[in-house]
């Protein structure tokens, strides 16, 4: 028991106690913020993949339209609704249900 007062007694065992205590949870940095951290980290990794794929999906389809003719004319029909001179289009949507 005597040990035991004497380890509460010493000083620079108290500081070190509280210094530890205090960087574990009251700094800013503490465990909460770095798990935090760590989380966003990976979020932002996994964002930053979806763009690279993204980018290079894009620069393909560039280099497509740049060099394919028949790519050029399906981009046309489908998105800006051209035709040929002698060809009927019919757009067809959906339309939601009133339930």
């Amino acid at each position: 028991m005597e040990r035991f007062l004497n380890l509460i007694k010493n000083k620079f065992l108290l500081a070190v106690i509280a210094f530890v205590i205090w960087m574990c949870f009251f700094d800013r940095y503490d465990f909460a913020a770095q798990y935090n951290y760590y989380q966003e980290k990976s979020k932002l990794e996994k964002e930053k993949e979806f763009y690279v794929s993204e980018i290079a999906y894009i620069e393909k389809s560039i280099k497509d339209v740049q060099f394919n003719p028949s790519e050029i004319q399906r981009i046309a029909r489908e998105k800006y609704k051209m035709k040929k001179d002698n060809e009927d289009v019919y757009v067809i949507t959906e339309v939601a249900s009133k339930n």
